[in-house]
């Protein structure tokens, strides 16, 4: 008896997802539940379990091919015998994935959960077979060119293959011969050139630079996640005038509790008390004392949150990062912001989150301190208007009040900055919020907190 095994829904909004590794091959015997494949969406990458015990029988989808959810992938054998032949891989050859048209003002860019960028499909094999070396394709791949383009190249190598040299002569020529002035347009009813409006602004991509790469040089190609980030991260650049504003805090209170109730709390709750609830806390009370903070830009509206959906960037196993979101933070109680985000960051590591787990954010915490970093300036998670950088916790001497007297004291220091999008927050709204988040944090501690 044949199984199917299909490509799984893992959310509303999504429709396919990618196979990116089989964990089984054809032929392995598998259990029930068992993580036979891998797959990426636009929102989370995941693993897929078996839904019966018996023999991995047929693969019809390979790694790389993106599948609509529902459609069978795979076949799972209940009734397969050692003496039955095994069974032939299925291969399906999916479609080429066309080339994204150029991004105006007037067009949406895509979130991090966004398709990435296609990829350079290397030109196919003809009568002659030609070579291209694993620097000559990346090189094509960073400045788009064609098959069609490469088979114009004349190589100079052994059998006419394209070597290094070549592409980058060819490549410096086609500069040459296409480098023109910008023309601007004037509109034909305008009685003089006016700037476009912020909403139609046109973004225009630099070229790519000509990387040198060497014969000793490692060509890492960039996974499918990597790339969303990048994205991203080039999206809300592009998107918000980026401001930061730094300040720090004692959090001396908050560090003596860590050390007195660590031990209770881990008895109590199965996992370790962190420093991550005490700045998720206070940073929650400061978006619900200054709202406009809680906010995203639609056009030219500004959408205030009535609720705080709290997102707190993680890092994985394989150095990516991922920002999972506990939704309606403002109404968790200390030890359950705590809950909250174990559970997120753990099944963030095991790749366990949904969808849904990494969409609908409005604020987001990125703690850097956890990596020795002082502080940071970190880039706003589009729609989001605002992003908290705490940094490390570091003992410092400062200067305190005792009595109305000053007095030098070793203290628990830590920088916390918030960057934040200048079109719709000004520096006064950030300054005292993060003033807000930071005196909060300094009364923190013993009699404050309760587990």
């Amino acid at each position: 008896m044949k199984i199917d095994v299909i490509m799984p829904k893992m959310g509303e909004s999504l429709q396919e997802g990618t196979i990116t590794k089989w964990l089984k091959s054809v032929g392995d015997k598998v259990d029930r539940d068992e993580m036979i494949l891998e797959i990426s969406t636009d929102k989370v990458d995941t693993e897929v379990p078996s839904p019966a015990a018996g023999v991995l029988s047929e693969i019809i989808n390979q790694t790389g091919e993106t599948v609509d959810v529902g459609k069978v992938i795979a076949y799972i054998s209940t009734d397969y015998t050692e003496e039955e032949n095994p069974p032939i891989i299925v291969e399906t050859k999916a479609a080429p994935e066309p080339i994204a048209a150029p991004v105006t003002g007037t067009e949406a860019m895509p979130s991090v959960a966004a398709s990435i960028m296609a990829e350079f499909n290397p030109p196919a094999e003809s009568d002659e077979k030609r070579f291209y070396s694993p620097v000559v394709k990346e090189i094509a791949k960073e400045n788009n060119l064609s098959a069609a383009q490469l088979s114009e190249i004349q190589g100079s190598g052994a059998d006419g293959r394209v070597t290094k040299k070549d592409i980058l002569a060819y490549l410096d020529n086609k500069a040459k011969s296409t480098v023109q002035p910008a023309i601007v347009k004037k509109s034909e009813t305008a009685p003089s050139a006016m700037p476009a409006p912020a909403s139609q602004a046109i973004i225009v991509k630099p070229a790519s630079s000509i990387v040198s790469i060497g014969d000793d040089d490692e060509i890492i190609p960039m996974d499918r996640m990597r790339k969303l980030i990048a994205e991203h991260m080039v999206y809300s650049k592009h998107t918000s005038p980026h401001v930061t504003s730094v300040s720090e805090a004692d959090v001396t209170g908050i560090v003596k509790y860590v050390k007195k109730h660590g031990d209770a709390f881990m008895n109590k709750e199965g996992f370790k008390l962190t420093y991550t609830p005490f700045f998720t806390m206070a940073a929650i009370r400061g978006l619900k004392e200054f709202p406009m903070v809680n906010v995203s830009v639609d056009g030219s509206n500004i959408i205030r949150h009535r609720r705080i959906n709290f997102g707190m960037a993680t890092v994985l196993d394989d150095g990516n990062l991922i920002v999972p979101v506990a939704k309606n933070a403002d109404a968790l109680s200390f030890t359950g912001l705590a809950r909250a985000f174990y559970d997120l960051a753990t099944r963030a590591r095991s790749k366990k989150l949904n969808p849904d787990d990494i969409q609908g954010g409005t604020f987001t915490l990125t703690n850097v301190g956890v990596f020795g970093t002082l502080f940071g300036t970190p880039i706003i998670n589009q729609p989001q208007a605002a992003i908290l950088g705490v940094g490390a916790i570091k003992k410092r001497p400062m200067v305190i009040d005792v009595d109305g007297e000053d007095h030098i004291a070793v203290r628990n220091m830590a920088y916390i900055s918030i960057t934040y999008d200048h079109r719709i927050i000004d520096g006064a709204l950030a300054g005292r919020y993060l003033n807000f988040v930071c005196r909060t944090l300094e009364s923190m501690g013993e009699g404050s907190i309760v587990l």
